[in-house]
C-alpha cells in the first residue's frame, strides 16, 4: 500500500489541469459573446480583400472559413464566416459589411 502513496497526486494533477482548461475555454467564449452583445451593430462600406480556410482534425476534418475586409477608412477586419457565405463571395467584392464586435453579421454586395 505504501508503494502507491503518489497515485492521488498523479491522478489529481492532470484532472485539475483538464478541468481548468475547460473552464478557461468556456469563460473565454462567454466573455467574448458578452462583449459582442454589448458592442453596437456597425454597417460600413467595405471591400473583401482576402479569403482563407483553416482545416483541423485528424480522422474527421473540420474547416473554418475566414474573410478579410478593408473598410473605407483603411481598417482591416477578419471574420469567421459560414461556408455558404464564403462560397458565394469573391475577393474584390464591394458592399456593406455588418458586424457587432468580432461577430460577422452580413455582407451585401453592391
Amino acid at each position: 500500500m505504501e508503494m502507491f502513496w503518489w497515485f492521488p497526486i498523479w491522478f489529481w494533477i492532470p484532472f485539475t489541469m483538464i478541468v481548468g482548461i475547460i473552464i478557461w475555454r468556456l469563460s473565454r467564449s462567454l466573455f467574448e459573446s458578452l462583449r459582442n452583445n454589448a458592442a453596437p451593430k456597425e454597417v460600413v462600406a467595405a471591400k473583401l480583400i482576402g479569403k482563407r480556410t483553416h482545416v483541423n482534425g485528424n480522422e474527421r476534418a473540420y474547416t473554418t472559413y475566414y474573410m478579410t475586409f478593408e473598410c473605407e477608412n483603411g481598417e482591416r477586419r477578419e471574420f469567421r464566416v459560414k461556408s455558404d457565405i464564403y462560397a458565394l463571395s469573391a475577393e474584390g467584392d464591394k458592399g456593406e459589411l455588418t458586424f457587432q464586435g468580432t461577430r460577422f453579421l452580413g455582407f451585401k454586395r453592391r
